[in-house]
Formats: structure tokens, sequence, C-alpha cells
């Protein structure tokens, strides 16, 4: 839960800020710039961001990189100028698992949404997983920035218990003319009255899971998390 809340307080801080309404940084042209946290436990890869033009979202990408050397590797999947807010390297955050074979990345793509992508490192290559969805699991359907337009938030976040184990929490909040969804969604939903009309629901979940053979993600059932105060 730690995690869940640094992220959702680092998500507020830019999004509330107009200071902070994006975080850019205008890269030098063969700068790579490490992404927070971004060194891998082994100390021999990292996580690197570049982008072009005076914002630095041009062309913008995420690059797995050989350290101590900082050689670029390969470009990281679903990560380009197409899904991002920011450009700065700090608002960018890696969590590796302890032995390194993993990676989670998460960013901004709106100003409430986050995205949240999970690698596994083999051979100095980072291929992307299908990733953990539990409002996914929850309702059976997924939801993103893209298909649903009354999803105003979405902070999932992912924290590892073990090499191949970690525990995932996901909040969102929706906003909808009645209750019908926190009435589906039962004790991981929370519905209350909005002003001038119609209603918040947030979602609140959490899970344990593991990467199994294949790379495939099996999670454990849902469980409700914590609830924020929008009132």
């Amino acid at each position: 839960m730690p995690h869940r809340r640094a992220v959702l307080a680092l998500l507020l801080t830019f999004a509330l800020s107009p200071a902070f309404a994006t975080a850019e940084h205008k890269y030098g042209k063969a700068e790579y710039a490490i992404i927070l946290d971004g060194r891998a436990p082994n100390g021999k890869l990292s996580i690197a961001a570049h982008g072009e033009g005076e914002s630095g979202s041009d062309k913008f990408r995420l690059s797995l990189m050989a350290e101590p050397g900082h050689r670029r590797l390969m470009t990281l999947d679903n990560v380009n100028d197409d899904n991002i807010l920011d450009s700065a390297p700090d608002a960018f955050h890696a969590a590796w698992s302890a032995d390194s074979h993993y990676v989670a990345v998460t960013f901004r793509s709106e100003r409430h949404i986050v995205t949240l992508n999970l690698y596994a490192i083999e051979g100095g290559r980072a291929r992307l997983i299908d990733p953990p969805d539990l409002f996914r699991d929850a309702t059976g359907r997924t939801v993103d920035r893209v298909n649903d337009g009354d999803m105003r938030t979405s902070v999932p976040a992912l924290t590892w218990q073990a090499p191949s184990r970690f525990h995932l929490t996901d909040y969102r909040v929706f906003v909808e003319d009645d209750t019908a969804l926190a009435d589906r969604l039962g004790a991981l939903g929370k519905a209350s009255k909005r002003d001038g009309g119609g209603n918040t629901i947030q979602f609140s979940a959490e899970a344990d899971g593991e990467i199994l053979a294949g790379n495939r993600v099996r999670m454990g059932k849902p469980q409700p998390g914590k609830f924020e105060d929008v009132d």
C-alpha cells in the first residue's frame, strides 16, 4: 500500500499544481537519463528516457540500458509520444524485482491516469507482459483512457514481494449517472453523490500475483483496498 499512496501523491502533485501540469525535460542529443529508481538491483541494467524538441516529448522513448557503460540495448514497447503526458525522467518510475528479471514501469498518460507496463528481462531484452488488471477481474471488462471517458482517475501500483511474486493495488474513479457500477463492484466500489448531479464511483482493490512459466500472470482474488475522500 505505501507504494500506491506514494504514486497517488505524486500524481496529485503534478495534476493539481499549475506549475506541474506536465513535467518536461529538454534532452541533449545523446542524453539518456535514468528514470526514477531505474537502476536494476544487479547493477547491470537500467531504464532511461530520451526525447527530442523543446519539451522533450517528440519521439519520446524509454530504453533498456546496459550498465555501467550506459549502452542502449533496446526500446521498451508501449511507451511513446502518443501515450505519455510528461517527458521528464523523474516522472517515470521503475519497480525492479530483486533478481532484476522483471520490471514494472509506471507513468502518466493523462493528468489523472497512470499506465503500468510490466516487462520480463531476458538476455538483454525487455519483453512486455500482458499486465494484471483487477478491474477487469472484478467486472469482466477492460477500461482504459481510450475506450471509457467516464474514468477520471486510474492509479495502479505494483510492489515486489519475491523475485516472481508481487502485490498490486488498483484505484480508479468514475463519474456515472447512476450507481449501477458501484452496485456491481460490491465491496470493491464506493459511490458518492456529486454536487450538480451524477455520482462519483471509486474502485479500490488489491491482490497478490505471481508470474508463471511463459510469463503468464496469475492473480489472487481481489480484496477491497483503501478509498479516498473525494467530497
